[in-house]
């Protein structure tokens, strides 16, 4: 074996070795420490120009993030925001960051059917063609609460919202095949197993760390089977989580956490690393259906408690398919 093979499979051997640790890995260490030794900088050495990007929540944290890195790369960026009056600050102030003059702005909120539909239909309006969607945005609930579509709310936002979107919106991603879809996901779906029985929490008590972790796990199976269903599309479906990092929602759902944390946890920008590189690298696209962190496939299981059944995925399609085409 020569000295870079050698070299290279340390590499991988001490980024395994980071991902088992879990609390290094996903702090900020970690990322410093995985960017120095395992990545090619020239991977994000790209002109997106012509590239048509929404993303949701784009207008602060990751989201803003991912918005700014991508709109230097001369993409066409669409912000899909549920405050329209913080998108047009963000826009503004990514045209002041990056002299990107094809940013735009679009109201979405995810907990509402119509409100998704409302942003579906305006974008189909607008854009012929979608090459990236970026399923970024989220929410954290600290107690049980229901929509006005009857529906429990971070189950509406982190999962029927985005299911609505995504189906939405294929036809501009195959109208720009070969596409991509981004999902945002959380290492903390690695606590959940998905009850497709109990999605909504209306049978156990509701405890917002549990809701979202199963929120996140159902991400990951929606990324597996939108990947099986439209590999022919040309669509390509990937799910990634960012780590730890210093967020609107570990800022108000786990204080403590935060507290505990403080300098450790990554920034937006090193959160939001994956996701562009996932957008825009070259040597990813025709990868589909699987689960990233820090540039690298992870499993989508550290136990086989978490694993789900074929049965449950056809499940939680067949209940998202019905919640979201009711009148």
């Amino acid at each position: 074996m020569n000295l870079p093979a050698i070299i290279a499979r340390a590499y991988f051997a001490l980024d395994a070795a980071l991902d088992a640790a879990i609390a290094p890995s996903y702090t900020a260490f970690g990322y410093r420490l995985r960017r120095a030794l395992l990545w090619d900088e020239r991977d994000l050495d790209v002109d997106l120009s012509g590239r048509v990007v929404a993303i949701t929540g784009g207008n602060s944290g990751i989201g803003y993030a991912t918005a700014q890195a991508l709109a230097q790369r001369r993409a066409t960026v669409f912000l899909l925001v549920r405050n329209p009056d913080r998108g047009e600050a963000a826009r503004r102030q990514l045209l002041i960051d990056t002299r990107n003059p094809h940013i735009y702005v679009e109201t979405l909120d995810l907990s509402s059917l119509d409100s998704v539909r409302g942003c579906v239909a305006r974008l189909r309006a607008q854009a012929n063609r979608l090459n990236v969607l970026i399923n970024n945005a989220g929410a954290e609930y600290r107690t049980r609460q229901v929509t006005a579509d009857g529906l429990e709310a971070s189950f509406a936002t982190n999962v029927l919202g985005m299911f609505a979107l995504t189906q939405g919106l294929r036809p501009l991603l195959a109208a720009a095949a070969p596409s991509r879809v981004i999902n945002v996901s959380s290492g903390g779906m690695y606590t959940a197993k998905l009850d497709v029985n109990d999605l909504q929490f209306e049978r156990k008590p509701f405890n917002n760390l549990a809701a979202y972790a199963q929120n996140k796990r159902a991400q990951v199976m929606l990324t597996e089977l939108w990947a099986a269903f439209w590999r022919a599309d040309g669509i390509r479906v990937n799910a990634m989580h960012p780590g730890w990092v210093d967020t609107p929602i570990v800022q108000a759902g786990l204080p403590t956490f935060r507290k505990v944390l403080g300098r450790l946890l990554r920034t937006p920008e090193q959160g939001a690393d994956t996701i562009v590189w996932l957008a825009a690298a070259k040597r990813i696209e025709s990868i589909t259906g699987e689960f990233w962190f820090d540039r690298r496939e992870r499993p989508k299981h550290k136990t086989g408690r978490t694993r789900n059944p074929i049965e449950d995925y056809r499940a939680l399609w067949d209940t998202c398919l019905r919640l979201t085409t009711r009148s």
